[in-house]
């Protein structure tokens, strides 16, 4: 049985096909489109998992979408009644996309469906899956746990906010939700907002600045903006907030509870947006933990799954993990919106059919994320050669010679191999990876390569079986969604100046032995690489421990700032040669900035509307 799963039209729109339970192929459709966060109908996402599974449309057994658009309408409908007459322009700018579309999504799903095979007629095998049964779908099936609780936390689906569900062999039950307008995902998104980043993008940053910063305003916000229970239910004070009824997020109240405006994207960033960044992080983990911890007291249950954007604020996750009120934890690695699609497949498969489940002997069922497309050799060569790149055609022992020398010399490589990531991560397959001995590394990276802001952290890939002799872990992290310390004794002692210093000043000082993935705070968003999972991958940083004596590598996603990830080999040579990469493996092509044609080289960042 065949079961494809869509997400699409607010943000991340992906699909993702199921073979009798078991994930085939998943992308997210600004791959195809390089048009990042894509909300459109992802109609190259789904003709790309069509041809992974070999299948055509028609001989797709269901068609599920990730959410309800009815249970929507009605949240929609209550919320503006509720508010009434606040509310009415942004009441009159999202009814008549309501009306004319999205309240008819069935009509329109089959109308985009045949654009991809003109033919298709069979209404009847479209199916809906709520928003967050989705989440805890895409969290549970795929897991390697039996039985686990799983808790969704986003800014909102149709209804809900914030859900708990129990999942046993292939049943999954919902137990209770908190609902709209109390949100967590959307109360850090307000602060994402006044901080001014872009909400639904920028929320990573307001997490990446936070180590810069003193809580200050963590009782400010506990005081008058959420009031959280012991059991970790909560409520919003909502008269800080416009999300409701207005087009912004927050409004003069919340203003002057925090010492002025929100910051313009184009203003500097200040030790207040610093302090602020900080309180509110403090604050999300402290509900994120009172949850966990009341859900383990009341189920008993050793293992926990988390799904929804929330999910995705891996300086939480870590806490959780290190308050080790559940033995076992695992994170949908696409847990935004776009794992929606996978996790409305599972649904349909395992719910409304009755599949079996089989829990992975070892690991889980995502296959690494590597569900994206993949190129042949001989296709890598031909689409090179088209877009003008002087490569040279190396076996696989002198590629990761050649690479590991590269880096060890502190050049910057491009790596494109295999499969593409499912999510927003960057896993060793479409990475620009960089030596993190380098107290350089990460300013060149952001500044040069990126063009992006400069106290944004870079990952670690380390080796799985290294993992404890460099961070305070020692377990799996293969998504890149716990965060660690780095080991007391690879750490370097600041001097009394150094640790007066605050904010953005404290960015240039080396805290460790692999200073451009130690954050300021000595943390790290660490990526264990395991040869059963990403064997070339492992066998790069292999290779360069064995020059270097360190069995880590820096791993940022293959782009610049506001670009997608890169999907074909075309998209990496486009980076390449626009950005100070030095040197570009595709395959077992491997190119040199210097050999390559210097008119092909353009300002490239220009080409994205920054995030």
């Amino acid at each position: 049985m065949h079961v494809l799963g869509l997400s699409a039209f607010y943000h991340d729109s992906a699909a993702a096909i199921v073979a009798d339970g078991r994930i085939i192929a998943a992308a997210q459709e600004e791959r195809f489109t390089r048009k990042k966060h894509d909300s459109n109908f992802p109609l190259q996402a789904i003709s790309y998992c069509l041809k992974a599974a070999g299948r055509s449309l028609d001989e797709i057994d269901h068609i599920v979408f990730y959410d309800k658009p009815f249970l929507k309408f009605e949240r929609l409908l209550e919320t503006y009644m509720a508010f009434a007459p606040r509310g009415f322009a942004s009441f009159r700018m999202a009814m008549p996309i309501w009306l004319k579309e999205k309240l008819f999504q069935k009509s329109l799903l089959g109308k985009e469906l045949r654009k991809i095979d003109e033919k298709w007629k069979a209404p009847e095998k479209l199916l809906f899956a709520e928003h967050h049964l989705s989440h805890a779908a895409s969290a549970f099936y795929p897991s390697p746990f039996e039985e686990a609780v799983v808790l969704t936390m986003d800014g909102v689906g149709e209804w809900a906010t914030t859900s708990v569900a129990i999942g046993r062999g292939a049943e999954l039950t919902v137990e209770r939700e908190i609902h709209f307008p109390h949100s967590l995902g959307l109360l850090y998104s307000a602060f994402t907002y006044f901080t001014g980043f872009k909400v639904n993008s920028g929320e990573y940053k307001l997490m990446g600045l936070a180590p810069y910063g003193e809580p200050r305003y963590a009782k400010i916000i506990r005081d008058n903006l959420i009031d959280l229970k012991p059991d970790g239910s909560f409520r919003l004070n909502l008269d800080y907030f416009d999300y409701c009824t207005g087009l912004t997020m927050t409004n003069s109240r919340f203003d002057e509870l925090f010492g002025g405006p929100p910051r313009r994207a184009d203003q500097l960033l200040t030790q207040r947006e610093m302090d602020i960044a900080a309180s509110i992080q403090l604050v999300l983990e402290e509900a994120v933990l009172t949850l966990t911890r009341s859900l383990a007291k009341e189920t008993g249950l050793a293992n926990l799954c988390l799904a929804g954007g929330v999910a995705l604020n891996c300086v939480a996750n870590g806490k959780v993990l290190r308050d080790k009120t559940f033995a076992n934890i695992w994170v949908q690695p696409a847990a935004g919106d776009a794992g929606g699609a996978v996790g409305a497949a599972l649904t349909a498969y395992h719910g409304l059919c009755g599949g079996a489940r089989k829990v992975p002997a070892s690991g889980d069922a995502m296959a690494g994320a590597y569900l994206g497309p993949s190129y042949d050799q001989a296709d890598i060569e031909a689409r090179l050669s088209q877009a003008g790149a002087k490569f040279e055609v190396v076996d696989d022992v002198t590629l990761l010679s050649r690479s590991a020398d590269a880096l060890a010399d502190g050049k910057a490589v491009g790596w494109h191999q295999g499969r593409m990531e499912f999510g927003p991560r960057a896993l060793g397959n479409r990475s620009i990876l960089g030596d993190p001995r380098s107290p350089k590394m990460q300013s060149v990276l952001n500044l040069k390569v990126k063009f992006r802001e400069s106290f944004r952290p870079f990952a670690p890939s380390v080796l799985r079986e290294h993992v404890a002799e460099w961070f305070e872990l020692d377990t799996d992290s293969p998504y890149m969604l716990m965060v660690a310390d780095v080991v007391q004794d690879r750490r370097k002692t600041m001097s009394e100046e150094e640790q007066k210093l605050f904010g953005i000043d404290k960015l240039n000082i080396p805290r460790s032995d692999i200073p451009a993935v130690t954050h300021v705070d000595y943390s790290a968003r660490i990526q264990t690489v395991s040869a059963d999972t990403n064997p070339r991958y492992h066998a790069l940083i292999s290779a360069f421990k064995e020059r270097t004596g360190c069995p880590v590598l820096v791993n940022t996603s293959f782009n610049v700032r506001g670009e997608p990830l890169v999907c074909t080999p075309e998209d990496a040579f486009r980076c390449f040669m626009g950005t100070d990469i030095e040197v570009l493996a595709v395959g077992n092509c491997y190119l040199r900035k210097e050999e390559q044609d210097p008119s092909l080289k353009r300002s490239y960042e220009d080409q994205f509307e920054l995030d």
